[in-house]
């Protein structure tokens, strides 16, 4: 049975997308895959806001956001945790052998400034990491504030993930100071998982040069030195790239503006849909996804039979919480190709399966 993923990700793919994969397949040394790469580059930097390049990882974000950690961390880094997957950037760090703090707020709490400040303040730190839109509860915590504290110490790498966030809204990589600027593929981009993107500051990139265990395949030295040749260090997924292409051409059309002030209005759409239902958003008022909503499951509705209706009567799904919030918030993703019509279809379907969902006895 096909059905329509409204969960956060990985999230629907349009057939324009699916198609340009289909494209015929090219050397990865040949000169036209230099082409394509190429070709691509000046979208990508003006969706960054950068001058610096944009390189492709054949990978989950989270391959290059280790990476990250292995080639500038040479003392300690910082973990910014609000949420599961800022968490678990934390455990990474120590699995990998490098010191790391973990700096800890409630899930969906937004990562505060002033404790950021205070503990980069101590002087044992030359590497930071951040989530911007933390999906496991819905949180977006203030980038241009967080970046305005690191760049007061300029000992301090900054490595902030914005994959569910990167393209929902301007986030201006050069003019924040942003070190390590990391996307990927499957989630507010609207593509099939498999291909991250990272722009490095040349600090970065001078930091790396002088470590000697930062591995090969997220080497971000290795990462430039291709990228002046046009090319990846390894076999890149070049179906993946014809549909960047693809999806870049999209926005283009769309316009950049045109496709954040979509976002932001289709988020509403869902967030006053839902909290005139009798629920309330889960993190912070003022902090909320623009990707996504994150309701806090105030009815104690069965969210595992709602979902069951929503997959099998109206052909989509939704998310039922994730870890330790599963059953207790339930998010609904707005990201990518979503129009005010398939928004608007979606919360028809939504009322529909609400009305038959039942109530768990209270705990």
């Amino acid at each position: 049975m096909s059905y329509k993923l409204f969960i956060p990700g990985p999230i629907a793919v349009s057939e324009k997308t699916l198609q340009a994969m289909a494209k015929p397949m090219i050397g990865h040394r040949s000169t036209d895959f230099v082409a394509l790469y190429q070709s691509i580059q000046p979208d990508l930097q003006a969706l960054f806001y950068t001058k610096d390049p944009v390189y492709l990882s054949t990978s989950s974000a989270w391959g290059i956001m280790e990476g990250a950690l292995r080639n500038v961390c040479t003392k300690k880094v910082l973990n910014c945790m609000n949420g599961a997957f800022s968490d678990k950037w934390n455990d990474v760090a120590l699995r990998i052998g490098r010191q790391a703090t973990a700096l800890k707020f409630d899930w969906g709490q937004p990562v505060d400034p002033e404790a950021v400040r205070r503990e980069l303040a101590t002087g044992a730190y030359d590497a930071i990491t951040l989530i911007h839109n933390e999906t496991s509860c819905g949180c977006m915590s203030d980038l241009p504030a967080l970046m305005a504290v690191i760049r007061e110490f300029p000992e301090v790498i900054s490595i902030v993930d914005t994959v569910s966030s990167f393209s929902v809204l301007p986030i201006k990589k050069d003019e924040l100071g942003i070190d390590i600027f990391i996307t990927g593929s499957q989630k507010a981009l609207a593509m099939p998982p498999g291909l991250a993107m990272v722009s490095v500051s040349k600090r970065a990139l001078e930091r790396a040069a002088k470590v000697t265990d930062r591995g090969y395949y997220f080497d971000l030295v290795e990462f430039q030195k291709n990228h002046e040749n046009g090319m990846t260090p390894s076999t890149p997924a070049i179906a993946l790239i014809y549909a960047l292409k693809s999806k870049l051409e999209d926005i283009k059309a769309e316009g950049a503006e045109a496709r954040y002030a979509r976002h932001a209005r289709l988020n509403k759409t869902v967030r006053d849909f839902v909290l005139g239902k009798g629920f309330t958003l889960f993190p912070k008022e003022g902090y909320g996804s623009l990707s996504l909503n994150c309701f806090a499951n105030t009815l104690n509705l069965d969210l595992g039979a709602l979902n069951k209706t929503l997959k099998s009567k109206h052909h989509l799904v939704i998310d039922g919480g994730y870890g330790k919030l599963k059953g207790k918030t339930f998010r609904i993703s707005n990201m990518g190709d979503e129009t005010d019509e398939t928004i608007a279809a979606l919360l028809k379907s939504l009322d529909a399966a609400l009305a038959e969902t039942p109530r768990l006895p209270a705990a």
